[in-house]
């Protein structure tokens, strides 16, 4: 009897943790189906090993890079998505957010006349048609003075792409050819420093497919 009654509250146990932890996950979405993926408080998510926390560190909601370890990749993978991102540069530099685990599918941060946003590895590969170059060269620069926060809104969906930079659409569905399907996120490393704040990201789910055997209007 004791030993049932021991299993059941074990089991009880267990169901209490999880219904907590669906329960905090749900907490973790906003209203508009945002979440973060990055807590503020640790790199929990991201592939960072001992070394790359001796560089990659996290200070008062801050992810403070000091340029000198390598690219900063989230653990899962992700498909069609909406990728809100604030970064600033300490001084003038050069980083970018890569998409889909490619380098090439870049979303380029830096202190160039072009401005931030543009795709390096798509505006500069001279096999690509003329359109895709330009599409993926930015309208405008849009970025702040070096030293101030800047806000990206990055979307992808399917292989277009659309940046929007501190409010101001630089990107507009530009198509990048042959990117992957899916695959993880980036922070670049690109030999300087860089910080990030206020990561957040929302999968863009495809919608159900109708059913073959719903009814149709004159069957009702």
């Amino acid at each position: 009897m004791y030993r049932l009654l021991g299993c059941l509250a074990a089991v009880l146990a267990v169901l209490c943790a999880a219904a907590l932890w669906a329960e905090q996950k749900a907490a973790d979405v906003d209203a508009e189906g945002f979440r973060p993926l990055f807590n503020g408080t640790d790199l929990a998510g991201w592939k960072a090993d001992e070394e790359a926390r001796k560089h990659w560190g996290v200070e008062d909601g801050v992810i403070k890079y000091d340029g000198k370890n390598t690219d900063l990749w989230t653990e899962a993978s992700f498909k069609d998505f909406i990728l809100k991102v604030e970064w600033r540069l300490p001084k003038p530099g050069d980083s970018g957010i890569y998409l889909r685990g490619s380098s090439k599918s870049q979303v380029n941060i830096w202190c160039n006349d072009l401005g931030s946003g543009e795709v390096y590895g798509y505006r500069t590969d001279k096999n690509q048609p003329e359109e895709v170059r330009q599409a993926v060269t930015p309208k405008k620069r849009a970025d702040k003075p070096v030293g101030e926060w800047n806000a990206f809104v990055i979307t992808m969906k399917g292989d277009r792409l659309t940046v929007v930079l501190n409010g101001e659409e630089v990107i507009s569905g530009a198509q990048l050819p042959g990117v992957k399907p899916d695959g993880p996120i980036a922070l670049q490393h690109h030999g300087g420093p860089i910080e990030f704040r206020n990561i957040l990201i929302k999968e863009l789910k495809e919608p159900a497919p109708e059913s073959s055997t719903s009814p149709k209007a004159e069957d009702k």
